[in-house]
């Protein structure tokens, strides 16, 4: 090899390191999707989950998508609800919105589609990146805190997995303390802005610290909802009722299958497929959706291969409808793939709308 031949080859190899290192949350939820996976196929019998899949009654799927979309909608007055503090929206504005968000999450790593559906609502509102990234992380804490509730409420009635009761139990102190923090932080916004200020000049270049103040002062605004008793009470009752139409959409997918557990199961199975794809994984939640979901079913007395054909066919009943109307409004809005890119690389403190 060559004086020139090995420089060109030790660029490589660096340049192939560098990719790997920005890309090690991608290659993370590809491990831990292909082994959620081994696990859901392990003893499957292919033969009677191809013919669950193939007997199962779609017609059923089509009141199972009209109340998915129904959750939706509630979804987006619920973000109306914590961006009102930065500005009054209508909920039909904010819908596309939202459901450009879901269809980026579907397809995109790294949960993308919440950094897109921020940046699409900057271009269209100009609220700053930051803000509204603080109202998108408030829903996924409450969404949390819902799955929690729906957990401990179904115990009694339909008892947990043991392997899953300390995955839960993790949960359950990482988003109660999430909680706490966003409380003192949105109680006391001077003198957290203060303490920060102080952080930030002492340690970050002067050249730099603009634009971080302004990340950390639009987050702090996003987070002003949690102040009000009444928006908080609201928020939390508006993410119950989600939650409950989203499992009703499990519900009637069920129905297209030969098996029947009570709406409780489906609501502990809601909540721990939900809490389980809060974990890396590939676009779409490939994986880490199935495996709780097909052991809850199971624990049920469900057949395996017809948990399986279940969970499977309940995915995607939840994941193309919305990722194709997603995409249609993208086109609509002129938005294209390499959005996604601008949307990453997007300043998070105050930027001009449509810039």
């Amino acid at each position: 090899m060559t004086g020139r031949q090995a420089a060109g080859s030790r660029l490589a190899l660096r340049h192939t390191g560098a990719m790997v290192r920005r890309n090690w949350k991608l290659w993370l939820g590809l491990v831990i999707s292909a082994a959620c996976l081994a696990i859901a196929l392990n003893g499957l019998d292919l033969a009677s989950f191809v013919a669950s899949v193939r007997s199962a009654n779609y017609w059923w799927l089509i009141p199972g998508i009209a109340v998915y979309f129904g959750a939706v909608w509630a979804r987006t007055w619920r973000w109306q609800v914590l961006l009102t503090r930065l500005a009054p929206i209508p909920v039909t504005r904010l819908f596309p919105i939202v459901v450009i968000g879901y269809m980026g999450n579907n397809v995109y790593p790294a949960r993308a589609g919440e950094l897109l559906r921020s940046y699409v609502l900057r271009r269209r509102s100009g609220i700053p990146v930051s803000a509204s990234l603080a109202t998108v992380i408030l829903e996924r804490l409450f969404d949390g805190l819902v799955m929690l509730l729906f957990v401990f409420v179904t115990l009694p009635f339909a008892p947990l997995p043991p392997v899953y009761s300390a995955i839960v139990s993790g949960f359950s102190v990482l988003f109660l303390a999430a909680l706490g923090v966003f409380l003192v932080l949105a109680a006391r916004p001077q003198h957290v802005a203060r303490w920060y200020a102080a952080l930030v000049d002492r340690l970050a270049p002067p050249r730099l610290r603009p634009a971080i103040h302004g990340i950390f002062d639009g987050f702090i605004a996003g987070l002003q909802s949690l102040r009000s008793p009444r928006e908080l009470a609201l928020i939390f009752a508006t993410s119950v009722i989600i939650w409950l139409t989203e499992t009703l959409k499990y519900w009637f997918v069920m129905h297209a299958f030969p098996f029947e557990v009570s709406f409780l199961v489906l609501m502990l199975m809601t909540a721990v497929v939900n809490l389980f794809t809060t974990l890396p994984s590939t676009p779409g939640y490939v994986g880490t959706f199935h495996v709780p979901g097909i052991a809850v079913l199971m624990a049920f007395g469900v057949a395996q291969a017809l948990a399986t054909g279940y969970t499977v066919v309940l995915h995607v009943a939840l994941w193309l409808p919305i990722t194709a109307l997603g995409a249609w409004y993208m086109l609509a809005d002129q938005l294209g793939w390499h959005d996604f890119g601008r949307a990453a690389a997007e300043p998070r403190g105050d930027a001009t709308p449509g810039s």
